[in-house]
């Protein structure tokens, strides 16, 4: 049985955001993802607080995010170490992180950290328990307003 959530209004139209895709080098992933009609989205931006490199690709309304380490002691690093290149993440954009932090914890919700971290081109991110959410890491993106 579904659990009642008391949804604000604001999620009836939640969206994907982005599907991050792990890497271990980001010019042959993009050959990949250029054939199958995503364009290259802004410039590369590292986030040294993640340790990765990111490129964004956009075909429509669906943007990816490649990930590629920049350290080898970095998340995504671990994660390609131990299950290799791939899906990494499924990120839902919000329109208030704090909010929805809040919401998710009285309803029983677990984060890596619920401390916000800075994402790609200035949102602001957030990550849940990939056992919490059975097996699938969710990072919730606030973009700037």
């Amino acid at each position: 049985m579904i659990k009642e959530t008391n949804l604000p209004e604001a999620f009836s139209g939640l969206l994907i955001d982005h599907l991050g895709i792990a890497v271990k080098e980001l010019n042959a992933a993009s050959e990949v993802y250029a054939l199958l009609g995503f364009s290259a989205v802004g410039d590369d931006e590292t986030i040294d607080t993640q340790g990765v490199r990111v490129r964004a690709f956009q075909a429509g309304e669906s943007l990816l995010e490649l990930l590629e380490p920049t350290r080898a002691d970095s998340p995504i690093a671990k994660y390609i170490d131990k299950r290799g290149e791939g899906l990494h993440h499924v990120a839902f954009r919000v329109e208030n992180l704090e909010a929805e932090i809040e919401r998710l914890e009285t309803q029983g919700a677990t984060f890596i950290s619920t401390e916000i971290r800075g994402g790609r081109a200035g949102t602001r991110v957030v990550f849940l328990h990939p056992k919490w959410a059975k097996g699938v890491l969710v990072e919730l993106v606030e973009h700037a307003h």
